[in-house]
């Protein structure tokens, strides 16, 4: 597995070009790490939030508890993301975030981030992008869960979870994990179970895509991305210099 500070430095560095003085000091930070089982929670609702989150390993769920104890998932996020990077500018979180399968997750300060990000400009110019990531992510998926046919809604979600991936270096082949109960992936999208065996049935006809035992499996990626719409702009996995001063 690899280091905490590698995979954050790793996953800044997709978008915001760092310096060898920011990486000094991303790698000068503390944190503690800890493992979580599936649907485990490490925020949650109302929390304060006092340190920012790092996916290490594995794959881990934003999510909305609903008065019924329902969950509705929101966003997913893998090895390298910062899910809750906007709790450093927030007091109270407005959602959770649970582990789908197995994951472990680094804990950094804010109260070091903040003393970094004096220091460093653009680290903190980097840390402010992944919540531009985030929102951009957000945007596509509330089009495609209000103005997208079912088969095209399913398709594209597989397109962005298998294109990040790949650009966090987790994809072998053409396959990567995906630990997504049948229900979570309804609750994602907006569908029924009998839709989601429905949906998922006619795309594995199309012979575009298959799903089992916890991994995606891409078998025609031209293909899938037609029929899902996908096109990876809004992701803006390019690397970037900062803006002049």
């Amino acid at each position: 597995m690899e280091k905490a500070h590698d995979v954050l430095i790793r996953n800044l560095s997709e978008h915001t070009a760092l310096a060898q003085e920011d990486v000094a000091e991303i790698r000068g930070l503390t944190f503690v790490q800890r493992e979580f089982a599936p649907n485990e929670d490490f925020i949650r609702q109302g929390d304060e939030p006092e340190h920012s989150a790092l996916v290490v390993s594995g794959m881990v769920a934003r999510y909305h508890l609903l008065d019924s104890g329902r969950r509705q998932y929101l966003a997913f996020h893998l090895s390298g993301d910062l899910p809750d990077s906007q709790g450093l500018f927030i007091d109270q979180m407005d959602h959770g975030l649970c582990a789908l399968g197995p994951a472990s997750v680094a804990f950094f300060p804010h109260r070091e981030l903040f003393i970094a990000f004096r220091r460093r400009p653009t680290f903190a110019l980097s840390v402010w992008r992944e919540t531009l990531l985030d929102a951009a992510i957000f945007r596509e998926a509330i089009t495609n869960n209000s103005a997208r046919p079912m088969h095209t809604r399913m398709a594209h979600l597989f397109c962005e979870l298998f294109y990040r991936a790949r650009a966090a270096q987790l994809v072998r082949g053409n396959r990567c994990r995906l630990p997504l109960s049948l229900a979570q992936l309804g609750a994602t999208l907006g569908m029924a179970i009998a839709t989601v065996n429905r949906t998922l049935a006619d795309l594995r006809r199309s012979g575009t895509m298959d799903m089992r035992e916890g991994e995606l499996i891409v078998l025609k990626w031209r293909e899938l991305q037609r029929l899902g719409g996908f096109s990876p702009t809004y992701l803006h996995l390019k690397r970037q210099s900062p803006p002049h001063a």
